[in-house]
């Protein structure tokens, strides 16, 4: 794999930049595989890597119907945190944390990761109960979380409006200093070399149409838009669309899918310095490498496969955004956009086993997928290896529904991030 450095760089730019490989093959894809991941967003390619780089299994294909990242991965928001409150939820995120501090030396891809903070704000007393809640059960799990007074908020963001005289006023704010962003493409682009200089195939612009099982019920191969694909294990990753892909196999999934959006003003000058997010008025914002505000909404009230949504979602939206912030009046919004995402009873993902031999799903991340994508999969990738769950994704089982043993994290996913 070729490797990039700053003396990569100079070398290069000497040679008019004529010498960079492409970053991964376009193969056709084989007649067999031991594992197929279908969904080539940042948690399939994750998962891919994994595979081959933890346990040395690398006859695999990673099936994308349309291109590499264009999903979810390419249309959020890029959020990273692992302040959520329950034990099993803090350490399947801050698995994913940890995996983010080192990732772009392990990948030797520069990803733009950024700890540059992200603080919760609180409007109600219940706001305030819940988030010094958060903040204790974090510090029990080893998760770092802080209680900020507003005017510690405000000296931490200075375009914060804590005026007494807002809507929703500003009683304090919890801050995970480690929390922050990434390059959301650099992710999937990083993952994709990385494992296809392993021998990962990716084959784009292949769409699974139907999962053919053997006579005793196991996962036998794919039916494609690119022929049939043999496979011992497969591996579902594809967000809104899982209910879509489990059906073909017979499986039903406690899904819904909904529209979210998400929207990007015009680039200024650096003037936003961390990540805020308002649970209550369901607007965050950050700005990114580029200079433009990134700014998030909360779902659509209605489930759809549509990857548009409500104008009045964001309007919403950007009215709280000038209540918090109002220097940004008179920002133009460049461009919005949507995706789907879907979402479980509880808002916890399920990762593991399914009833059908050799079919292993990985979904319900619902709008807060991106912090997770190292961590899931890297546990994703060795329950497909051992056909047993990671200790840390065991209880994000399919079971949980039938048992009543429920993880919900209602009020820590709160609204899109």
């Amino acid at each position: 794999m070729q490797k990039f450095s700053g003396l990569a760089l100079l070398r290069q730019g000497l040679g008019g930049h004529l010498g960079w490989q492409p970053q991964w093959r376009n193969p056709e894809p084989k007649p067999a595989y031991d594992v197929v991941i279908v969904g080539a967003g940042g948690h399939g390619l994750a998962t891919a890597y994994y595979l081959a780089k933890e346990h040395g299994i690398r006859n695999v294909a990673v099936l994308e119907k349309g291109w590499l990242g264009g999903g979810n991965t390419g249309r959020n928001t890029t959020i990273i945190r692992s302040n959520y409150l329950f034990d099993e939820s803090a350490a399947l995120y801050d698995h994913a944390v940890k995996l983010w501090e080192g990732l772009t030396q392990e990948l030797n891809y520069n990803i733009m990761f950024s700890q540059r903070g992200v603080m919760m704000l609180a409007h109600t007393v219940h706001d305030v109960q819940v988030f010094k809640r958060h903040v204790h059960a974090n510090r029990l799990n080893g998760v770092d979380n802080e209680w900020l007074t507003p005017e510690q908020a405000k000296e931490f963001c200075p375009p914060l409006n804590i005026a007494a005289n807002m809507r929703y006023p500003i009683l304090g704010a919890a801050l995970q200093r480690r929390g922050g962003t990434a390059r959301h493409d650099a992710v999937a682009w990083g993952y994709a070399r990385a494992a296809d200089a392993m021998g990962v195939d990716i084959i784009q612009n292949c769409e699974v149409k139907a999962i053919r099982r053997n006579a005793q019920g196991a996962v036998e191969a794919l039916e494609t838009s690119r022929g049939t694909i043999r496979a011992k294990k497969v591996g579902v990753v594809v967000a809104g669309s899982t209910s879509v892909v489990m059906g073909m196999a017979g499986v039903r999934m406690p899904l819904e899918s909904y529209p979210l959006q998400a929207l990007v003003s015009e680039p200024v000058k650096p003037v936003f310095p961390c990540v805020v997010m308002s649970n209550t008025i369901h607007a965050y914002i950050s700005q990114s490498d580029k200079g433009e505000l990134v700014i998030g909404a909360g779902t659509d009230a209605y489930t759809s496969y549509t990857q548009r949504g409500g104008l009045h979602i964001t309007t919403h939206t950007l009215d709280a955004i000038c209540e918090l912030f109002p220097m940004f009046r008179r920002m133009r919004m460049l461009r919005n956009w949507g995706g789907i995402v879907d979402v479980t009873p509880d808002r916890s993902p399920i990762i593991g086993k399914t009833p059908v031999p050799g079919l292993y799903v990985n979904c319900g991340w619902g709008t807060g997928g991106f912090k997770a994508t190292p961590g899931s999969g890297h546990v994703f990738a060795h329950t497909i290896a051992k056909d047993e769950p990671h200790p840390i994704a065991a209880p994000f089982n399919l079971d949980r529904f039938k048992a009543g043993y429920l993880i919900d994290e209602a009020a820590a996913a709160a609204v899109a991030h």
